[in-house]
């Protein structure tokens, strides 16, 4: 099949579609790695609602997603996505997803975002504050049978002081939990508000504090995200991690080799990126379990151009590519988002997700995914 896109210059030029794609698999429990997708929110593009405005999201099909990645053996990261919490979606709307999920698929692998949104940052006056925010929302998750992801907190980047001032709200925080959690270590690339978190600009410092507050609250701690897009910090901080405690990558830039690992250890994955590599992910670990570590890296290694376009800077607006892709495949019938996302990123860059998504296998439908694009195209009037 072929397509007229545009070139660097704006002129169209003729483009052969690859035919890829991605073998199916789905995981077992006794997969080689734990895999959690980062899953977007489908927003309804008939709200009234301004962009600015309260979300209104689209249930059935954001549930519909939902069960397409429970379908492939991916665990599903919930209401904890940058572009979502912060970006679109409140605590009460966040609440909402996380109980709808879980009525959804009770038995899934599902971990639910847990923070302070509800605290304007610009609100928070103390330590305190981001202490009830932070219990208010281990609470309601926990009432709903939810397993929790620590966030990290605008509020606490803006009122603490001092990396003992982290350990002292993590130690309160985690006493609340009722089973271990996994920690998010949140880089300022996806959140400018989090700039100095654990109390300090430089990593090595930033490492102590965290690693601190995990061997003092071992038994409440699962594992942690680290999203830095660093793979050597993530290495450094992986081999120190105390004995049964899960380094989960949050690396949208390096994910094969980190997931892969060294002789010294590998890294679990929760990522924003496995959302629109579900297919990939799934039949590569599956590959993984298998023993066929060329097989794992054939599948994954091609798609990490797509993913250093879709996350690139400004990485906080990633999701409008994340939802790009999730239209072309049919998981939606519109590209639409939630707080007007869609608008994010130009339109040279659509044409070369498009491009790589397809040399990857990504495309489910070559066909509808044509269309879809020309129908974007005309939009732009080319």
């Amino acid at each position: 099949m072929k397509i007229m896109l545009p070139d660097e210059t704006g002129a169209t030029v003729e483009y052969a579609m690859s035919g890829k794609s991605v073998p199916t698999a789905t995981l077992g429990p006794d997969a080689a790695r734990t895999v959690f997708s980062a899953a977007h929110v489908v927003a309804d593009p008939f709200t009234a609602n301004d962009p600015s405005g309260p979300a209104t999201v689209d249930w059935e099909a954001t549930m519909a997603f939902r069960r397409h990645l429970d379908s492939l053996g991916l665990g599903i990261a919930e209401a904890m996505d940058t572009a979502q919490r912060g970006m679109g979606l409140d605590w009460p709307g966040a609440l909402d997803l996380i109980r709808r999920t879980k009525a959804e698929l009770p038995d899934a692998l599902v971990f639910n975002g847990c923070g302070t949104d509800q605290l304007a940052a610009s609100d928070a006056r103390d330590l305190d504050d981001v202490r009830r925010a932070y219990f208010e929302q281990i609470e309601a998750i926990q009432a709903v049978g939810g397993r929790l992801i620590l966030m990290a907190s605008r509020a606490l980047a803006k009122v603490a002081t001092s990396p003992e001032d982290y350990i002292s709200v993590y130690r309160d925080a985690l006493a609340r939990c009722d089973e271990p959690v996994i920690l998010h270590w949140l880089g300022d690339m996806f959140d400018p508000a989090l700039k100095g978190y654990w109390g300090t600009d430089r990593f090595e410092s930033a490492l102590e504090t965290c690693l601190s507050i995990i061997s003092e609250n071992i038994d409440k701690v699962d594992g942690i995200k680290i999203s830095l897009l660093d793979k050597d910090k993530e290495i450094l901080m992986r081999r120190r991690l105390p004995a049964g405690v899960k380094m989960y990558t949050g690396d949208d830039f390096n994910y094969p080799e980190l997931i892969e690992g060294d002789a010294e250890g590998f890294s679990h994955a929760l990522l924003g990126i496995f959302d629109p590599l579900a297919p990939a992910a799934a039949h590569a670990i599956s590959r993984l379990s298998a023993g066929d570590a060329a097989a794992f890296r054939e599948t994954l290694d091609p798609t990490v151009p797509l993913a250093r376009l879709i996350f690139r800077a400004p990485t906080q607006y990633y999701k409008t590519g994340v939802v790009f892709l999730a239209w072309l495949n049919g998981f939606q019938d519109h590209f639409v988002m939630l707080n007007g996302a869609q608008a994010m990123r130009p339109l040279p860059y659509f044409v070369e997700v498009f491009r790589l998504a397809d040399q990857c296998g990504l495309l489910a439908d070559a066909e509808r995914a044509a269309d879809r694009m020309r129908k974007l195209l005309a939009v732009y009037g080319a």
